[in-house]
């Protein structure tokens, strides 16, 4: 059984549907890769690929990433409503089989200074791939936007790990790195108003005291007038999608709306849904091996 190994690289644009149609098709013929999906949002103005295939693959198909994120994207004229500092924002790599995660800490590594080397854009290594405790954690890293990032840049303290120590004149900077499995998990609410998005996020995260391995923001979905609680599951297995989907509602009575729906972005694994189904249905003899696909595979 070959090693494989998941990227998940996010850009800035997520409006042009032409160009990121050719994002899609030019990452489908890298030899050794695989597409698997790709999810754009008009008002984050992002987009989000997910691939799998070999670490040499996936090295070669993020360098025609940011070759065509150099051509079609400049940040100086980007706007949206999720945070961002480079037009190919970031890269993280997950090991999915055969693969450990020292083996993608090695090909962020490999893939970041390869980057830096082609395309003189200063790269953040994050997450497991972290040279520096202040920059495990991707919003730290970008916090400041593309917008102060020059000054961030002059800091002693926020000298890229590879690549100049200025920002890109168009493409900013970037974080490539190695973790567990994210979920991009978001839930919309029943109201406008951006505050009550963001004092339900303050109240979820972990920065501010609430639930571990959460990362959330309040987001106004401007094309449909809604306020998002915008989230980033860490790890689901140890805070998975229903206690987090409970948390929100919990905290959205507060204000007198309610959650009239959620969004993933990407892809999710089997093993998150079918937890959160578990509990919604109160299976009260639950174990994985009820479900025929997985009793299927462990007798394999």
């Amino acid at each position: 059984m070959s090693q494989l190994i998941e990227c998940v690289p996010n850009i800035s644009e997520g409006r042009r549907a032409e160009v990121i149609e050719q994002f899609s098709r030019e990452l489908s013929q890298v030899p050794g890769v695989v597409l698997l999906d790709s999810s754009s949002d008009l008002d984050h103005n992002r987009s989000v690929f997910t691939l799998v295939g070999s670490a040499e693959g996936l090295q070669q198909a993020v360098v025609r990433l940011y070759s065509l994120a150099l051509e079609h994207i400049d940040l100086r004229r980007h706007q949206g409503s999720h945070p961002r500092m480079g037009a190919v924002d970031v890269v993280p790599f997950i090991p999915i089989r055969q693969a450990t995660m020292a083996d993608c800490v090695a090909l962020a590594r490999s893939t970041a200074e390869e980057i830096a080397r082609q395309f003189d854009v200063p790269v953040f290594l994050y997450a497991e791939a972290a040279s520096a405790p202040n920059r495990r954690v991707l919003s730290e890293i970008r916090k400041g936007e593309f917008e102060n990032l020059e000054a961030k840049l002059a800091q002693p303290e926020w000298q890229p790990d590879f690549g100049p120590a200025h920002p890109h004149p168009t493409a900013g900077a970037s974080a490539i790195g190695a973790r567990f499995f994210l979920i991009a998990y978001n839930l919309q609410l029943s109201t406008g108003d951006l505050k009550i998005a963001n004092a339900i996020a303050r109240a979820v995260r972990a920065s501010s005291g609430g639930l571990a391995n959460i990362q959330a923001m309040g987001v106004f979905l401007a094309e449909r007038n809604q306020a998002q609680v915008s989230m980033n599951l860490l790890n689901y297995e140890k805070t998975p999608i229903h206690r987090i989907q409970e948390l929100v509602k919990i905290e959205a009575r507060r204000y007198g709306v309610q959650v009239t729906g959620a969004e993933i972005v990407g892809l999710v694994p089997q093993a998150a849904l079918i937890e959160a189904a578990a509990y919604y249905l109160q299976i009260e003899n639950w174990q994985p091996s009820l479900v025929l696909e997985q009793a299927m595979l462990d007798k394999e």
